[in-house]
């Protein structure tokens, strides 16, 4: 569904940037900081080394959208990558991302660019043989169809897009609600979800930030939105563990088991 793109992005990027300093705090920035000055640092989980691994990351040009602090940007390089650009709206957390890599063994062949996904610099002109989404990207996207367009405008011809995110079933859900293992939205839900609690994702207790939108999407709006950019789909794979906030752990291991996230491969005709 399209949206007004120019206010949730511009709304999006105040939140992430008001939101910045309370991922500085964390012990988990102290981990990166240290660990990327180790060249086989990485801070993918199994499923998305092995998914990359598996689709040429080794010796690739890649390319992150929505990158955040860059983390998995110079992940890319630890598994390979000849060189990993990574993009995102927030500049504070770009200069996260300088940080990390300035510590870097692999900071050479790595870059950041600051800008909103929808106005891409003329620089970042088609040139990639992989990029990578991973988690929580695709829902702070008002225009989805849009943004796969311009994802897939990135990639050469037989380029790959990787998707590793969390599944759309698991919006229907609130986890800290009293109801939990209730539905509490619809899955066909067309409005965004808006809030202006603080985005951290440790379960520590948000403060308060400019208002940011969650959209819904479902497995069928991305899976044509990429067909619709020009991507032909090589797999899809559901998964039973979890890879969004800590609190979304009470739905993994029951017996009626939530698909939680997903894996997505497609290749540029």
């Amino acid at each position: 569904m399209t949206r007004d793109t120019d206010t949730a992005t511009k709304a999006n990027r105040l939140a992430w940037n008001a939101s910045a300093h309370r991922h500085r705090q964390s012990d988990e920035w102290q981990r990166q900081l240290s660990g990327f000055a180790d060249p086989s640092f990485s801070t993918f989980d199994p499923v998305a080394a092995s998914i990359l691994a598996g689709n040429g990351v080794r010796g690739a040009r890649a390319v992150q959208v929505g990158c955040n602090n860059g983390r998995e940007t110079l992940s890319m390089l630890a598994l390979g990558a000849e060189h990993a650009t990574g993009i995102d709206q927030s500049d504070a957390f770009i200069a996260q991302a300088g940080e990390l890599r300035a510590v870097s063994p692999h900071g050479g062949k790595a870059s950041f660019v600051c800008a909103n996904v929808y106005a891409l610099p003329d620089a970042l002109a088609a040139g990639f043989d992989l990029a990578l989404i991973t988690i929580g990207v695709l829902n702070w996207m008002p225009d989805l169809p849009r943004f796969l367009a311009v994802v897939s405008s990135l990639l050469t011809p037989g380029g790959r897009l990787v998707i590793y995110e969390t599944h759309p079933v698991l919006d229907m859900f609130e986890p800290e609600g009293e109801n939990p293992h209730a539905p509490a939205y619809s899955y066909f839900r067309a409005e965004p979800f808006i809030t202006d609690d603080e985005i951290v994702y440790d379960g520590s207790v948000a403060g308060k930030a400019p208002p940011s939108w969650w959209q819904f999407h479902t497995m069928g709006d991305v899976v044509t939105g990429c067909v619709r950019a020009g991507l032909q789909i090589a797999e899809l794979k559901e998964y039973p563990h979890s890879n969004r906030e800590v609190a979304y752990d009470i739905y993994v291991g029951n017996e009626a088991q939530l698909p939680l996230c997903y894996t997505l491969v497609a290749t540029k005709s």
